[in-house]
């Protein structure tokens, strides 16, 4: 399916090649005023030059309509130029600056200007596609007509995520344009270095896409193929595949010489750039003088240098914005003082099991709200619902538009489910154990946590990720990592005992406009985590604690599975008179420290439990704020109960030994008292 366009396929009309010519000089001459600034001092930044990509930019972005959409990468300078975007805002976004699109915040790794189609920028290689995709499945559900060209370089290709982005584009035939920038260097690697393909657009026929592989220096050639495979995605046919291949002229970042580089080759290259080419062509077949070129350059050069300057003006943002944004309204890693605490609703309750009860939310939540979709592995019906059955029926109800099986591709998912929810969703994307976090990590730490922030707060990331804690399922399908998404500012985190706060908690997560990890106790799925839940909807607010149990001398402090051996453990203990406070945080971003504090005054003593490896845990987060809160009134060490640092073993009899529960909770409480 992959074929070599031929260039003069096509009749260019002289509107059409003075568009290109104003397209690729506006790319030009903004590389250079960058690097201008960067050579005399007037600049300070890290930049990556486009020198011989213009008409790749060019050709591209004009095929596409005002409406639609450009993911593009931190080498974007040419795609967002050609966009049209907003140039003083991007200028002194590179910069730093106060004036910037995101107020300095994001740089040119996160370039963000939806007015302008720009939906985002991604300054980790590769990552781009899994977005796209997102944003063309939202564009699809709503009919909007738009097209998503994602733009990425020739060393993106050896990454698998380019590759889970093709084929899910293609499974779920969303109107998507790979657009690969074949500059002829991966960084500073050749191509014929890394690769032994002849040409990257091959490997589209093994995804069912049809792949093309045009000249990048004649913006014409990129154009056609451009402008094709938009006709192709918008009138609901699918995904392509456009390589365009050139030769990056400067080196991999400014101020790299290119040594790596045959100097002949690259010397007869600068000899002839494709800007200087074209612009010949055009004068020579009459389309434009060479007076009239030299006009349309001095009015872009103009432009160019007033927004660069005022750029340069513009002040750096102020030390106070260093911690807005990470959260909607400004909100931290703890909660704020004095919410109303949250009642579960009066009236009729139904005795719910923890699967059925995120069952019936989910349920009732997409019946209220059409943006709300589920992606995951297995979890339509043809499927059974998923590995736990947790939403079996939705697809049936809803529509397979709306619960999307997805290949089994853990970055794909969560990186579909960002796109989407940047395009107006709510998704609620399924990783079937909390160990998969690893393969997604990249798609929730460096993108979906960082939306808010490198937006400079105009725009967050409303999703969430449902997971599960296994257990007897050996190393890797057992562990929980809760205090590596507790970690990652801008990344709420939600770990419910019950059922009935199950429900309450996850209506919170999916109202919210922060990407939320939903995580949820495999051992709560079997009776556990059973109890009466009200039959009418309610919402728990994300960062309040709740006291399970009352007690005046030892405060317990837990979440998840853990609540319930805390509970059985003070019950134990009563016998010896002792009286334990059992807290469950519920939710540890935003964490309710406040809570545990007015507990921990009261009794002045402090365990704190859970699962995880205790080593670096949640835990002694706690301990710390604990003891440097309160370490005046404490009668006794805190005491941490934890998970011992190995891997969660498979053999029962090692796993017990490896968590923590009732027996080692009793332990601590009697240690302290």
């Amino acid at each position: 399916m992959s074929t070599q366009l031929d260039t003069e396929s096509s009749a260019p009309t002289n509107d059409r090649a003075l568009a290109l010519y104003r397209l690729m000089s506006k790319v030009r001459q903004g590389d250079k005023r960058v690097r201008k600034a960067l050579s005399s001092g007037e600049a300070a930044m890290s930049y990556w030059p486009v020198d011989g990509q213009e008409a790749m930019s060019a050709g591209a972005m004009l095929a596409l309509s005002d409406d639609d959409q450009l993911v593009t990468t931190y080498r974007g300078l040419g795609d967002v130029l050609a966009k049209g975007i907003d140039l003083r805002g991007y200028f002194a976004e590179i910069l730093g600056r106060r004036d910037g699109l995101s107020r300095g915040k994001a740089g040119a790794m996160g370039i963000y200007d939806p007015e302008h189609g720009v939906a985002w920028t991604t300054g980790i290689v590769g990552a781009g596609p899994l977005i796209a995709n997102g944003i063309a499945l939202a564009a699809a559900r709503r009919g909007t007509g738009q097209v998503v060209l994602v733009s990425f370089g020739d060393g993106a290709t050896s990454i698998g995520y380019v590759h889970e982005a093709m084929n899910m584009a293609s499974v779920w035939g969303l109107p998507v344009i790979f657009f690969c920038q074949n500059n002829s260097w991966a960084e500073g690697t050749a191509f014929n270095r890394y690769t032994r393909s002849d040409r990257l657009s091959d490997r589209a026929r093994g995804y069912g896409i049809p792949g093309v592989t045009v000249d990048g220096a004649d913006p014409h050639a990129v154009f056609d193929a451009v402008a094709e495979a938009v006709e192709r995605a918008r009138s609901g046919d699918g995904p392509s595949f456009v390589e365009a291949v050139a030769y990056r002229l400067q080196g991999h970042y400014f101020g790299d010489a290119m040594g790596y580089a045959d100097q002949e080759e690259l010397a007869a290259k600068r000899a002839n750039p494709p800007f200087a080419r074209f612009r010949q062509r055009l004068i020579d077949d009459g389309t434009a003088t060479a007076a009239e070129l030299d006009q349309i350059d001095a009015q872009i050069t103009a432009e160019l240098d007033a927004a660069f300057s005022a750029a340069v003006a513009s002040t750096p943002p102020d030390v106070d914005d260093l911690t807005r944004e990470v959260f909607a309204d400004n909100g931290s890693e703890l909660s704020a003082d004095g919410a109303v605490r949250a009642e579960l609703p009066a009236g009729d309750t139904e005795e719910l099991g923890l699967v059925q009860a995120i069952n019936r939310t989910l349920d009732r939540a997409m019946a209220a709200d059409e943006s709300i979709v589920l992606l995951g592995e297995d979890i339509g019906d043809p499927s059974g619902g998923g590995m736990f059955k947790i939403t079996a029926g939705l697809s049936a109800k809803y529509g397979e538009g709306r619960v999307l099986d997805t290949p089994i591709a853990e970055s794909s998912i969560v990186g579909a489910a960002l796109g989407a929810s940047l395009a107006g969703l709510r998704p609620v994307a399924e990783l079937m154990f909390m160990d998969f976090l690893g393969v997604a990590m990249d798609q929730i730490a460096n993108h979906a946590a960082k939306v808010r922030y490198m937006s400079g707060g105009r725009h967050g990331a409303p999703l969430v990720i449902r997971t599960m804690v296994g257990m007897g399922a050996g190393p890797q399908h057992s562990q929980a990592v809760e205090a590596w998404a507790m970690h990652t500012p801008g990344l709420k985190v939600v770990w419910p005992s019950t059922a009935a706060d199950a429900v309450g908690l996850l209506n919170a997560c999916l109202a919210d406009d922060d990407p939320c990890l939903f995580i949820e106790s495999m051992k709560l799925y079997y009776g556990g985590g059973k109890g009466s839940v009200p039959v009418a909807d309610y919402v728990i607010p994300l960062g309040q604690a709740d006291v399970k149990r009352a007690g005046s001398d030892v405060t317990v402090v837990s979440y998840g599975a853990m609540v319930h051996a805390a509970l059985e453990a003070a019950k134990e203990v009563e016998a010896d008179g002792i009286a334990v406070e059992v807290i469950d945080l519920r939710t540890l971003v935003p964490l309710d420290l406040a809570t545990v504090l007015d507990s921990v005054r009261k009794t002045t003593r402090l365990v704190v439990a859970h699962e995880s490896v205790g080593f670096c845990g949640p835990g002694a987060e706690l301990a710390a704020a604990v003891g440097t809160e309160l370490f005046g009134i404490l009668s006794a060490p805190i005491q941490r109960v934890a998970g011992t640092y190995t891997p969660v073993p498979r053999a029962a009899s090692l796993e017990a030994a490896c968590r923590p529960g009732a027996t080692q909770l009793v332990e601590a409480i009697r240690r302290v008292v």
